[in-house]
């Protein structure tokens, strides 16, 4: 009544706005206070009753999580994680679709070249490298794939992380030393990674990136295809190197599998490693995390979260003799 009285605003109109232990919990709030009725008033808009349901759901799985994964995060840009804000929203997204809450340790690529990888890596149950430019980090990154891939981490690539698992397996699996991309280092003898067609000779680079939603086709009988269930999808973008399909024979033959194409199969979309090879390994050069919703998570992000919490449950299962297990507490 106070601050009705002294701000000249009508006491109904009077919220109050308390700390949330989630930010998802905020809409529900706001709504206990009666804060969207008075808008809805205010602007003349008749409505219905909201079905809150489905997002009251959403709120008691994150504050009552059955697990939680540990993810970490490769990146560049660590020293600013909202610089990684639609990432962090996705992998929360993966948790509210398993049930479980995610913790994301930030490790910064540059530190890995000088100190090697830390434990927040070695032990993690997950290991995302996201989005970047430039030579910066990328050994970094790149050492953190491999370690991934050989230790059967799952993983999960976006856009510049996919192009660094390219080189990875390139380098280690199919013997190409030196193989890089050309915005890395532009004299490797084997530029797996290099300039989309259309960016070649380009002077004025402002405005030239590949943007925007492109569609997507799934190969049959790939782990992708399993994970979204259909065909084709359609997805973000925002790059200017690709895979290099003069290498696109080597890599398969190596075990890599090319799993998303665009509808003309120039373009590499998907990579991702056959599950004989390793439980959960995927790459994307488009970015799901920007059509990825608390209601929907993206297919990428459900399922690698899934795959992180299996690792970590396999961590728990200590092998003991006479095949018998305990379960670590």
């Amino acid at each position: 009544a106070k601050i009705a009285l002294f701000c000249n605003v009508e006491e109904a109109n009077v919220i109050s706005a308390p700390d949330a232990e989630t930010i998802y919990q905020v809409p529900l709030l706001f709504h206990a206070e009666g804060l969207d009725e008075r808008i809805v008033e205010k602007l003349n808009v008749f409505t219905g009753s909201p079905n809150l349901t489905r997002w009251r759901r959403i709120v008691s799985t994150i504050k009552n999580a059955k697990d939680t994964v540990e993810i970490a995060m490769v990146g560049k840009y660590v020293d600013l994680t909202d610089a990684y804000k639609s990432l962090n929203e996705a992998l929360t997204h993966g948790g509210i679709a398993n049930e479980c809450s995610v913790h994301v340790a930030y490790v910064d690529s540059e530190k890995i070249e000088e100190e090697g990888l830390p434990e927040s890596v070695r032990g993690a149950d997950g290991i995302l490298v996201p989005m970047g430019f430039g030579p910066r980090g990328t050994e970094g990154k790149i050492a953190a794939v491999r370690f991934a891939r050989e230790n059967k981490l799952p993983f999960l690539g976006i856009c510049f992380g996919m192009q660094m698992a390219v080189i990875e397996f390139a380098r280690h699996v199919c013997g190409l030393e030196r193989a890089n991309s050309t915005e890395v280092d532009p004299g490797t003898p084997h530029a797996v990674i290099d300039l989309l067609q259309t960016q070649r000779g380009l002077t004025q680079k402002g405005g030239t990136m590949r943007l925007g939603a492109y569609p997507c086709v799934l190969d049959e009988g790939t782990g992708a295809r399993k994970l979204y269930n259909r065909r084709k999808t359609a997805e973000r973008h925002r790059h200017r190197y690709e895979v290099n399909n003069t290498y696109r024979e080597r890599l398969v033959a190596g075990g890599l599998v090319l799993s998303g194409l665009s509808p003309d199969g120039a373009l590499v979309e998907l990579i991702e490693l056959p599950e004989e090879r390793h439980p959960w390994f995927m790459a994307s050069q488009f970015h799901p995390e920007l059509r990825s919703r608390p209601m929907d998570c993206h297919p990428l992000f459900r399922g690698f979260i899934r795959a992180a919490l299996q690792q970590r449950l396999r961590r728990r299962e200590v092998p003991l003799l006479g095949g018998l297990k305990v379960v670590k507490r």
